[in-house]
């Protein structure tokens, strides 16, 4: 493992909106399987001032897990490269037939959050997003089916992003080397990886 690297895997969402707290339910998972040294897992929920000023520490990869609607089958999970400098570019939207910046029902704007990072000069290194495609976001808790099935898909995902960012090779979750930071806050699939800027999706 490479020790110099600092990747940062935050979950975004807001549980009281049904399968808005996918990425909430992937991060809490993650933080339970000892992350590798250089890891850090958190659940941000809907803080995004608070993932901005995380991001201050200098991660060479952040990881945003969240749900993610791109007109898939629900419980797909996709994986898209951001760049952070074009605003919208490879992020999808979070609201009905919208497509560009990831606006959406929990307040939290990734963009925005890269901006106020750029304002206090800071560069948030690579960004990746693990999205799923909900079925329902609305006012419950709790996921619905396919996206609840979809939470075990989305931690290999993320397992596979991070010993990709590490140069490990794959044992468990995580890639079995080392020991990292897991914090949680309050706050039958298929996968997908998507090329750069790219928004097209497909069903689970």
């Amino acid at each position: 493992m490479s020790g110099a690297r600092k990747i940062l895997v935050a979950g975004v969402g807001n549980i009281f909106l049904g399968d808005d707290g996918f990425g909430v339910e992937v991060a809490r998972r993650l933080a339970g399987e000892s992350p590798p040294g250089g890891v850090t897992v958190a659940d941000f929920g809907i803080r995004g001032v608070h993932l901005a000023y995380e991001l201050l520490e200098g991660y060479d990869t952040t990881i945003l897990v969240d749900a993610a609607p791109r007109g898939g089958e629900p419980g797909t999970v996709y994986v898209v490269e951001v760049d952070v400098d074009d605003p919208g570019a490879g992020i999808p939207s979070e609201r009905a037939g919208e497509e560009g910046a990831l606006v959406d029902a929990h307040g939290m704007e990734p963009q925005a959050v890269f901006g106020l990072l750029r304002a206090l000069g800071a560069a948030a290194g690579r960004v990746l997003v693990v999205g799923c495609e909900p079925a329902e976001v609305t006012d419950r808790i709790g996921l619905s089916d396919p996206v609840a099935r979809a939470v075990d898909e989305a931690v290999r995902v993320v397992g596979e992003l991070v010993r990709d960012e590490l140069g490990e090779a794959s044992s468990g979750a995580w890639g079995g080397a080392g020991v990292g930071k897991a914090r949680r806050g309050s706050g039958g699939s298929s996968s997908e990886a998507v090329a750069p800027g790219s928004l097209e999706g497909g069903g689970a």
